[in-house]
């Protein structure tokens, strides 16, 4: 009886959350709302060192911040979520650390495509960017899995940062951007209409204009799936990018409050996309003149 009595208050008091919830983002969405967020998730490691849990176990923690987070933002509005999971430089820590991290990562992300999973619930589609080859064949294809299985999802998009850093994106979009000119220019020279442009080793004054222009580079971005970030988020009070969306975030929002990821919440995310809301008009302007 007494259990039943439990949790009847806690069914109630998470009616009430959720429909307090809703009352805030409404009145939020009277302003300009966010299209993308992106986080860096840091402090899960922290985290467990001050909660004294074991290690490896600040993630998991982290995983549920980061599920609450999702629904926050999906029912606030915000299309695009994007995460920093992993960086390219997380391979140097411990072979250990990697492994149970890699473990943790596969196992959340077969869980993202079950049939209640917040993916399927809110409609997402799941996209992972980065340089996908460094990891590990299971972990690989669970991605790939919840690639295909997400594809139809058309609500929102969520982008999974992993074995990703700024500079590996623009040098891989660099060398795609070339080898796609260098196969336009031989076509062309097959064809007879190439004028002896044999590819990006040829006079750049024999056309018009550069040989690679913006354009090119962009479209070959491991991010090129979402628009800019209105709004980077990296908790534990950091205010590095640490080789995170450099490129794209030169008009970005930058919110760093002290708390540590697993401890961040509804109220962080209001304070966030109020700040946006504020500078919204400076914003806009940076990102015309850009």
């Amino acid at each position: 009886m007494e259990k039943q009595s439990s949790n009847r208050a806690t069914q109630l008091i998470e009616g009430l959350g959720s429909s307090l919830r809703r009352c805030i983002c409404l009145v939020l969405s009277v302003g300009p709302v966010p299209k993308h967020i992106a986080f860096i998730m840091d402090g899960n490691r922290r985290y467990a060192k001050k909660q004294n849990l074991e290690e490896g176990a600040g993630h998991r923690f982290g995983f549920r911040a980061l599920m609450n987070i999702l629904k926050y933002c999906y029912e606030l509005g915000v299309k695009y979520v994007t995460i920093y999971a992993f960086s390219i430089d997380n391979f140097k820590r411990r072979p250990e650390e990697v492994q149970s991290t890699m473990q943790l990562i596969q196992e959340k992300i077969e869980g993202l495509i079950e049939k209640e999973s917040i993916v399927n619930r809110y409609g997402v589609r799941v996209h992972f960017c980065g340089n996908l080859k460094l990891l590990s064949e299971p972990v690989k294809l669970a991605a790939e899995k919840a690639m295909n299985a997400t594809a139809c999802n058309s609500k929102a998009v969520l982008s999974i940062c992993i074995a990703y850093t700024s500079t590996d994106e623009i040098v891989h979009a660099v060398e795609e951007a070339c080898k796609e000119k260098r196969d336009e220019f031989r076509a062309l020279n097959k064809s007879g209409a190439g004028y002896g442009l044999t590819g990006l080793g040829g006079n750049a004054t024999d056309r018009n204009g550069p040989l690679i222009d913006t354009a090119d580079v962009e479209k070959h971005m491991y991010m090129a799936v979402a628009p800019d970030p209105d709004i980077i988020i990296r908790t534990s009070g950091e205010t590095r990018l640490s080789n995170f969306l450099l490129w794209q975030s030169s008009s970005s929002l930058l919110y760093s409050p002290r708390v540590l990821w697993p401890d961040i919440g509804f109220w962080r995310l209001v304070r966030a996309v109020l700040d946006f809301q504020r500078n919204f008009a400076y914003l806009e302007k940076k990102r015309k003149e850009s």
